[in-house]
């Protein structure tokens, strides 16, 4: 299962999660995991610009951010920008063209919002909008699960966007959760940049340059990993009992005190 889950690859050894150790809950574990993680976050958010910036496009900056992310929303050991661009190596053939897919899919839905907005009016200027826009909020929170699915598992594009799709669906609690924390965001850097002047737009630059591809990347992961573990982990796990024991207790796959049988 080892080489079926890009997750499950441990031959680097990490300090993990004390067994007994309290969790805290929501976003108090959010920011304990962000802190946790500052440094590496905001180095790699620098090589996530560098890499945007070089290949716009591609989604090869996406993906390395999100499996250092990934890991760190269970809190498992990472290496920060080896496996950043560890991931990138491994995942650039789908990585590229699943980068011009997204580009095309959001330039297509934007136009079409453009066109309706200026040339249309009345009833089917209204439902066209609506109809867009619908659209284009339910691809963009797609884009929350394509990537992790994509670094996670060996499945062709077609089959990682159907997944994505259906994820979107059964995870709007957690969907929400990121929506509103990115409105906090980016509120943040709209008051400091736009509204604000001297240190403000300083700080502005700093957040953006070092703070805000982690901390949105973070984020996704923290909140829809549960859903990945629900829908596609566990039910492979449960028709295979027996495989990577000790690897599922690290991310809390397996329960101890289950029966094989019984492990969700």
């Amino acid at each position: 299962m080892a080489n079926f889950f890009g997750l499950f690859n441990y031959e680097k050894e990490g300090p993990g999660v004390e067994k007994d150790a309290p969790q805290k809950i929501g976003f108090l574990r959010f920011f304990e995991l962000y802190f946790k993680n500052f440094w590496k976050l905001a180095v790699n958010s620098i090589w996530y610009w560098v890499l945007t910036a070089l290949v716009l496009p591609s989604g090869l900056a996406a993906a390395g951010m999100t499996n250092l992310t990934r890991n760190m929303a269970v809190d498992t050991h990472s290496f920060g920008t080896s496996d950043f661009f560890e991931t990138i190596k491994k995942n650039w053939k789908q990585a590229l063209p699943a980068g011009l897919i997204n580009l095309f899919v959001l330039a297509f839905l934007g136009f079409d919002i453009y066109f309706f907005g200026m040339y249309f009016k009345n009833e089917l200027k209204i439902i066209g909008l609506a109809v867009c826009i619908t659209l284009l909020l339910i691809f963009l929170v797609m884009r929350y699960y394509i990537w992790i699915i994509l670094i996670t598992f060996k499945l062709p594009l077609k089959q990682i966007y159907q997944n994505s799709f259906k994820l979107t669906l059964l995870g709007i609690k957690n969907n929400l959760f990121i929506l509103l924390g990115m409105a906090a965001m980016y509120g943040l850097c709209y008051c400091l940049g736009v509204t604000g002047t001297g240190i403000t737009q300083f700080l502005f630059y700093i957040i953006v340059l070092f703070v805000l591809p982690g901390f949105r990347f973070l984020l996704i992961q923290f909140n829809v990993f549960g859903n990945i573990k629900k829908y596609m982990i566990e039910p492979y796990y449960k028709d295979h009992p027996d495989e990577d024991i000790e690897l599922r207790r690290r991310l809390g796959v397996y329960k101890e005190g289950y029966n094989e049988q019984d492990i969700i």
